[in-house]
């Protein structure tokens, strides 16, 4: 980058060198007008270049980047009169050497056009204007592209942040779930059930999806509702007959693809803080796909008791909602006198 800008700024120089070499030349050919005092316009020239130079790059240089571009209109137009008024006065001086060094005081063979201040004027400020404005846009061209930069890296931090935030959002989900499922592992270990080896099968499979596959952007919703379903097994030899639970699938898309672990924190969440009424924990989950919606129902029975609302999972899934599916969904969370009541409906992602 500092060798690109070092080569840059060499061939810049060459460049101006040429340009104000152009610039003399159309002086030449501009106040050589029906005049053949050739000798007059030469020297004439000269001096009116290094006007010419001064009033441009005090103007790209100074006023445009100091006054315009910060919308400092009124100082801008102020010193752009006073740099006019410095302008007349060193083309005035100019007009006088001419006269009496050029033309030796003879006015009739000074070149016509050099006679008049507001065609000398014109021809300066022809040059100025027309530098200002190639350099305006220089000027918004490196703002836009400076623009775009700071944009990028801004968005690029937001979705660093974002990834940090989910990560983490994740993270807290696999303790809370292992948590509650090694506890029922523990349990029946401890009676020596015959249960037990199922049990660590299906836990396996879980830990496979909890570990492994939740780290991948979208799983299939057959395969989460797969992991559902063993984890409603798991519970249902922990409840034993006090666990009701039904569960309705209706027109599954085999296509339809979620963030993992979506809906599973629902699912735990009915477990965790559902209650027993009539000594049996009663839970009943309809999943459905309709074209590009999946909409999912979740009711367990509660008791006023108790705020099923508490709990890492159902804080997190909102967040996560928020962060992977903006706009694309719609949760509703309810509790009457006996149930707790989720639906989540959800648009399909459409590439």
């Amino acid at each position: 980058m500092n060798l690109f800008k070092k080569i840059r700024k060499f061939t810049r120089i060459p460049i101006h060198i040429l340009f104000w070499v152009l610039v003399w030349g159309f002086f030449n050919y501009f106040f050589s007008f029906n005049s053949n005092n050739e000798n007059y316009v030469f020297w004439f020239s000269n001096i009116l270049l290094p006007i010419t130079i001064a009033n441009t790059y005090v103007t790209i240089y100074y006023l445009l980047p100091r006054y315009l571009i910060k919308k400092k209109y009124k100082t801008f137009l102020l010193y752009s009169i006073y740099l006019l008024i410095g302008s007349a006065y060193a083309i005035s001086i100019t007009m006088f050497f001419g006269f009496i060094y050029l033309s030796e005081l003879d006015f009739k063979t000074m070149p016509p056009l050099s006679r008049s201040l507001p065609f000398i004027l014109m021809s300066i400020y022809l040059v100025v204007i027309a530098v200002a404005a190639f350099k305006l846009v220089v000027y918004n061209y490196q703002s836009s592209e400076k623009h775009k930069t700071l944009e990028n890296k801004f968005l690029k931090t937001q979705l660093q942040l974002k990834k940090e935030e989910l990560k983490f959002l994740k993270m807290q989900i696999h303790p809370h779930f292992l948590f509650n499922t090694l506890n029922t592992l523990y349990g029946f270990a401890l009676k020596k059930a015959d249960e037990t080896p199922e049990m660590i099968l299906k836990l396996s499979n879980l830990l496979d999806y909890i570990l492994y596959q939740i780290d991948k952007p979208r799983v299939l919703l057959t395969e989460e509702l797969n992991h559902i379903e063993d984890y409603i097994s798991l519970e249902k030899l922990r409840f034993s007959d006090t666990l009701k639970v039904v569960m309705i699938k209706n027109n599954i898309d085999t296509t339809f693809q979620i963030s993992p672990m979506l809906l599973m924190p629902f699912v735990e969440n009915s477990f965790k803080h559902g209650n027993l009424i009539n000594g049996v924990l009663t839970i009943k989950m309809e999943v459905t796909t309709t074209k590009n919606k999946l909409i999912f129902k979740l009711k367990n029975s509660v008791t006023n008791e108790l705020e099923s609302t508490k709990g890492i999972g159902l804080k997190n899934i909102k967040k996560r909602l928020e962060m992977l599916y903006p706009n694309q969904y719609k949760l509703d969370i309810s509790k009457t006198e006996k149930e707790f009541i989720v639906i989540l409906k959800l648009t399909k992602d459409v590439a």
